[in-house]
């Protein structure tokens, strides 16, 4: 029987300054949800963590050549692969 390693999720909230990933899963429901996608915010997409505010909210993130910035509680909503 095999078992089952504890691994856990990477979101966008807890990824380091500088380090680059590709986006895994969206979450969020209804308005919010939309509002990530319209900013591009998709899976299959990299994206780069570029600051973080003195008390770490909002989060500076660059994707496809523009930079966005995000609250660190939206942030946690976006999973990520290395």
């Amino acid at each position: 029987m095999e078992e089952k390693k504890n691994v856990k999720k990477r979101t966008l909230a807890d990824f380091p300054i500088g380090h680059e990933a590709v986006i895994k899963t969206v979450g969020g429901e209804g308005n919010l949800r939309c509002r990530f996608l319209d900013m591009g915010l998709i899976p299959r997409t990299k994206v780069k963590v570029m600051k973080v505010a003195p008390m770490g909210d909002p989060i500076q993130i660059r994707l496809r050549g523009y930079d966005i910035t995000i609250r660190k509680e939206d942030a946690a909503m976006i999973e990520l692969e290395e």
